[in-house]
């Protein structure tokens, strides 16, 4: 008969849900049941939030980079004037511009002249980085034309000058306020170059999201940019915009083939490959130490087994007399930790899933309880803490728990099913 017994089958839910609820006299079992499901819930939690919060980050890191910044850049090798100096002008740049624009997978190409001025406005200074820029591509750069705020209008563009909220906050500037550019490659004069101080009306003022590029960028009308850095019909450099950021470099031999021999290219990914790698450092340790903590909230499987299985031998000497197979006890115990694993599982999910649908109004009363110095953006790069909720994340978090639970669950569940029936009953 033992033989022909179904695995899991209905007797053995019923023996390990009445093990599950012990009774008072064997309270040790119940607590350390309780300890194992908060544990695996707990642990399950984390691990979620953290793969959350870390796909929520770099999903917004490399959104800032590729919303405000090129997805190619294009410049020249440079020639070596007699002076010394190198010249790296592009001069025939709207005709590079449409052989680089026709390469299959490029959807925009954008001349751009591009140079460091000292800005001051009522005694306050600011470093900034001034882009030389046309009004219609700059309308094509997602994180300016559409940023997380805006002040002004961008349509007054060619009337003035676009800064970043930061350097509007340093300066004390806001729109319509007339801030001055000073450059020190200046006007060249018989005794020497005397450095270039214009003054701009403030049109728009833009937050990217990224603070080190609302801290230091501004945009200029093209030709004002070219005239205020001495690059009259000529540019530094073309900023390449592509379908697929992400396959990028499949698109850099094509692009530096149309754009001449004398050209080089610098993609995304090259100019940020330091913290792309730390974040996938990041990653891979986060998710083993996290990993680590399953490991341990499953143990806690493993203590509550072994007390369950001394507390019960005497049944289980009983069951065995009565025809119950090693493998139908072996069952039991294994339902006993896999479902403790399961519940845990499904309650950490269900936790974790809430804490990053609403991190915004967590992190705002962490904020708030640390007086609103729980998050410095000037050391993040960005304004907020992301979450993305990524099923993939959610089904690795379910697999690690799951399987771990379901693998430590075996050893206590194997010594039950292993003992001698007449050594359980011997003392009885």
């Amino acid at each position: 008969m033992a033989s022909k017994t179904p695995p899991f089958a209905p007797f053995e839910w019923m023996i390990a849900w009445r093990y599950l609820r012990a009774r008072r006299a064997e309270g040790g079992v119940s607590v350390m049941t309780w300890i194992s499901l908060i544990g695996i819930t707990l642990a399950v939690f984390a691990l979620i939030a953290t793969l959350a919060v870390r796909s929520g980050f770099r999903a917004e890191f490399v959104d800032t980079i590729l919303g405000a910044n090129a997805h190619v850049t294009v410049y020249e090798m440079g020639v070596l004037q007699p002076n010394g100096a190198v010249d790296r002008d592009i001069r025939d740049y709207d005709a590079l511009a449409a052989r680089i624009g026709a390469v299959d997978g490029v959807t925009r190409v954008a001349p751009i002249v591009r140079g460091q001025v000292m800005a001051t406005f009522n005694g306050n200074n600011a470093g900034m980085e001034v882009y030389g820029i046309t009004e219609e591509n700059l309308n094509t750069i997602p994180r300016i034309a559409k940023p997380q705020f805006a002040e002004g209008d961008i349509t007054r563009f060619t009337q003035g000058i676009a800064i970043g909220s930061g350097i509007a906050r340093t300066l004390g500037a806001q729109v319509g306020d007339r801030i001055r550019l000073i450059s020190p490659d200046g006007v060249k004069t018989a005794f020497g170059t005397s450095p270039r101080v214009n003054a701009y009306e403030v049109t728009y003022i833009f937050t990217a999201g990224r603070y080190d590029i609302d801290r230091t960028r501004a945009y200029l009308p093209l030709a004002e940019a070219q005239s205020y850095f001495n690059s009259e019909e000529a540019v530094n450099e073309l900023e390449v915009m592509v379908a697929d950021p992400d396959n990028v470099d499949r698109l850099g031999p094509d692009i530096l083939t149309a754009a001449g021999d004398t050209a080089l290219i610098w993609t995304w990914r090259e100019a940020s490959s330091g913290f792309l790698n730390a974040l996938d450092i990041e990653d891979n340790v986060m998710f083993v130490i996290l990993s680590i903590l399953v490991l341990i909230a499953a143990m806690n499987i493993v203590s509550g087994l072994i007390m369950l299985v001394k507390n019960k031998g005497r049944d289980i000497g009983i069951l065995r007399t009565m025809g119950l197979s090693e493998g139908s006890v072996l069952r039991v115990f294994f339902i006993c930790g896999a479902f403790t694993g399961i519940i845990g599982t499904a309650l950490g999910v269900i936790f974790g899933c809430l804490f990053a649908l609403y991190v915004d109004q967590i992190f705002g009363f962490v904020n708030w309880m640390a007086g609103g110095n729980a998050w410095d953006p000037s050391i993040r790069g960005i304004y907020f803490l992301p979450a993305k909720l990524e099923f993939g994340d959610v089904m690795s978090a379910v697999g690690l728990s799951l399987g771990l639970s379901f693998v430590v669950t075996i050893f206590p569940a194997r010594r039950a099913a292993r003992m001698n029936p007449v050594e359980a009953l011997r003392y009885e």
